[in-house]
């Protein structure tokens, strides 16, 4: 029995001081049944992806959800985690609950608040999706990680400095578009490329605008049985679909190859019975800009060390033979953590059925493949979606 995405809901992403973390949840929840055409009571199951790591000072927030409606009182309801991969770690335990005949429609909502934590521990909260025992020291915290990650790939490969410049660029132009975006400017090529007051470097040879921002945000997402789903207005399906979990500490692989990243998007390829080629555009994990280009060569896109040639020759562009992240990504759009995989889910699912915001819309797109990551490359799930309805 597989599943469809039939409704969905999205807050804009950003600095949201007049929310709370109940008020976000309540509010993509109550418009995605909308959105779906159904009401609480046709719910069978709920999921709630929330990082948190000390981001809120209420945990336990699974039953948050249902301050939406009385009628989801005494649904089975279950908060997942798994670090930045939160979101999705919810879309793919909802979408389990339905293959496995437990529930014919569940409701999986992603939320997190970010900026109302002093910028002293937003660092020290990230870095908790780090293996403390060998990474817990690093400078500059998360961020430091990934320096260390491209410090590394310009010595085994060369300075990617103009590679990352471009895919910063291409990110927020993308941005522009997105009506959900926390960052909606294109900055360009030159303003990315150069140090600068406004654009410093953060850790290693990573600058500001090459770092994901922090955010405040929700989304939400309702699933159904392909059977119920086909009675409903529109659906997307789930073509392909693989988690893949690796070792946390960094020292116990090639931490340049996103070995996970790969054995996923291999087994949601071959279970969607699909190429690389043929899908129509890739919402990617771009937390930092050394990720995308790893997940270039990571998703097969190029050989190894020669992502740059994805964004040099234009693959990745809007236009180009591979659109990846026409939404910002997580560089424009920001990253609320656990609502990231479930927002991928939902702007890949507007592509499919051409509701996308104006000028974000990929022409005639088919397939959409979507790769969200957890920590460094530690936890990794690749859905490959289509439109059955």
């Amino acid at each position: 029995m597989s599943a469809a995405i039939v409704g969905w809901a999205h807050t804009p992403f950003g600095k949201q001081d007049a929310e709370t973390i109940e008020s976000l949840i309540v509010r993509v929840a109550t418009d995605a049944l909308v959105d779906a055409g159904i009401t609480a009571d046709q719910v069978d199951e709920i999921v709630l992806g929330h990082y948190n790591a000390g981001f809120s000072a209420q945990d336990f927030t699974a039953s948050l959800v249902l301050q939406a409606d009385p009628a989801l009182r005494f649904k089975p309801t279950t908060r997942v985690e798994n670090a930045c991969a939160t979101g999705s770690a919810a879309v793919h335990q909802g979408v389990r609950a339905i293959k496995a005949g437990d529930a014919k429609i569940v409701l999986v909502v992603g939320v997190e608040q970010m900026t109302k934590t002093p910028s002293a521990d937003i660092g020290r909260f990230l870095l908790k999706a780090s293996y403390l025992k060998e990474e817990g020291e690093t400078t500059g915290g998360f961020a430091g990680v990934f320096g260390q990650i491209a410090a590394a790939y310009f010595q085994r490969h060369g300075d990617q400095s103009d590679a990352l410049a471009m895919i910063a660029a291409k990110n927020h132009k993308n941005g522009v578009d997105n009506p959900y975006a926390q960052m909606r400017k294109d900055l360009g090529y030159a303003f990315c490329r150069e140090e600068s007051e406004k654009n410093p470097y953060v850790a290693g040879p990573l600058k500001r605008t090459d770092c994901s921002l922090v955010s405040d945000g929700a989304a939400a997402i309702v699933l159904a049985d392909e059977e119920t789903a086909m009675g409903m207005r529109r659906a997307v399906g789930f073509r392909g679909m693989a988690h893949v979990q690796d070792f946390l500490p960094l020292s116990r692989r090639d931490i340049l190859k996103f070995d996970g990243c790969t054995v996923a998007w291999k087994q949601a390829l071959a279970q969607a019975g699909v190429t690389l080629d043929d899908l129509s555009f890739v919402e990617t994990h771009d937390c930092f800009t050394i990720a995308e280009l790893i997940e270039y060569e990571a998703m097969g896109l190029t050989r190894q060390g020669d992502g740059a040639r994805a964004i040099k020759e234009g693959w990745t562009q809007k236009d180009g033979k591979l659109p990846v992240n026409v939404s910002g990504g997580l560089k424009a759009k920001g990253h609320p953590i656990g609502a990231t995989g479930v927002s991928m889910h939902v702007l890949s699912s507007m592509q499919l059925v051409g509701e996308a915001p104006e000028g974000m819309q990929v022409h005639d797109a088919k397939l959409g493949g979507i790769f969200n990551m957890g920590g460094a490359a530690v936890a990794n799930y690749v859905s490959v979606l289509e439109r059955i309805k």
